[in-house]
């Protein structure tokens, strides 16, 4: 069932900066969603390396061979560049200029209080964060997902506050260089165009929104505008702003289309994370992965084999609620209660279930590796793509901020 709505803009954007290879965490929490939305929406997909140097500009290394890591991961783990746009964010200047433009009418209160800028200040000490671009990243973010006119981002829940920022930009933008110094005699204009009939209903449906609140009146004003065979795009759009007192809408603003938390356990049991030590890469040799998970940590109470435990106790239990079947699930449990299976035992079909996801991922990649140049025309393919958009937007951007020479 689709998240959005079917008359809503169906482009949907996102990155992910590039920290090298990507673990079984990013496969389950973003690149399953990922492969999922390709299917269904206008998909853009970006390294976000800017994003990277903001916190690690002291070590561009990381960042370049990351990007090439993680762009292999992705193809690998089944994101398709026939159904979605993939590029790399700093080779599109776009984004750049419009992060500038915006910058010139963005409060700095507005950053200031974006909820992750002190929360990661006080987490990262170790790291000189007092920057121009670490402040300004959220309006970097605003500038990827702008740029594009994208309708939805996807995002967990702490990341909302970002969309939001995003959305004020947006209204912001529309309010100060959507409305046109002459709107009402070029509404006038297009009202005449409609022919009597048509325009009376219009001035009708116009007093009712404008004077009595009437929220019918804006559908029926948008149908009636649809019917008119003799307008142009532009100036149906003018008539429908002009009726609900707004400027035309040059930068949408997008909604936050929620993720649900990734279920992909570590192998201590905490979310799967890099900094915890707790991963298995999507690339990671079979062997290792095995070793991995034969070694975990497991109930402290099943000291010896025939000592029974508590399978929530242990975090080969919450592989077990991603990799196992029911029936699985029901012969690990009943066996550890009862110390009728060894802790080995019941690692076995985790092993098996995270070799059987992996395997084919890790074919493809192989298969990426022996042909760079694949990788290279994929991701050039994608740019070309991306720059068109993103150019149309940054054009009518210039425009209306009066940054043209003629």
């Amino acid at each position: 069932m689709s998240d959005i709505p079917a008359n809503a803009n169906r482009r949907v954007l996102s990155g992910m900066r590039p920290t090298g290879r990507l673990h079984l965490g990013h496969y389950h929490g973003v690149l399953k969603n990922w492969i999922r939305l390709q299917a269904e929406y206008d998909c853009f997909f970006f390294v976000a390396d800017w994003h990277a140097l903001t916190t690690h500009y002291e070590d561009p290394r990381v960042i370049h061979d990351g990007t090439r890591e993680m762009l292999i991961d992705w193809l690998a783990a089944g994101v398709d560049p026939e159904q979605a746009t993939l590029f790399v964010q700093s080779q599109m200047p776009e984004h750049a200029e419009l992060h500038l433009l915006l910058s010139m009418m963005t409060p700095l209160s507005w950053l200031e209080r974006v909820p992750t800028y002190k929360d990661q200040i006080e987490n990262l000490k170790e790291k000189d964060l007092s920057t121009y671009g670490f402040l300004g990243y959220p309006l970097l973010q605003s500038a990827d997902i702008l740029i594009y006119r994208a309708g939805h981002v996807p995002v967990g829940a702490d990341q909302v506050a970002h969309v939001e920022i995003t959305r004020e930009v947006a209204r912001r933008f529309n309010h100060i260089y959507g409305r046109e110094p002459d709107q009402a005699q070029r509404a006038e204009e297009s009202i005449k165009r409609m022919g009597k009939k048509a325009a009376r209903e219009y001035r009708e449906l116009f007093a009712r929104y404008q004077e009595q609140g009437d929220a019918t009146a804006l559908e029926a004003t948008r149908n009636l505008l649809a019917e008119q065979a003799n307008l142009k795009a532009e100036e149906k759009d003018r008539l429908l702003f002009y009726l609900e007192g707004r400027g035309r809408e040059i930068l949408p603003e997008p909604q936050a289309l929620l993720t649900p938390a990734s279920k992909m356990p570590g192998l201590d049991g905490r979310k799967m994370s890099k900094s915890y030590g707790n991963t298995i890469a999507l690339r990671e040799d079979p062997a290792e992965v095995t070793k991995k998970i034969r070694t975990m940590p497991t109930d402290p109470a099943r000291v010896r084999r025939t000592d029974p435990g508590t399978p929530e106790k242990c975090p080969v239990w919450a592989l077990h609620q991603v990799y196992s079947d029911e029936s699985t699930r029901t012969w690990a449990h009943q066996g550890c209660c009862s110390a009728g299976i060894g802790c080995l035992d019941c690692k076995q079909p985790v092993i098996d279930g995270v070799l059987a996801e992996l395997e084919p991922i890790q074919e493809r990649a192989r298969a990426l590796e022996a042909e760079p140049q694949r990788l290279h025309k994929i991701v050039q393919a994608g740019q070309q793509k991306a720059r068109e958009v993103a150019q149309a937007t940054l054009k009518e951007v210039r425009q209306v901020m009066g940054l043209r020479f003629v």
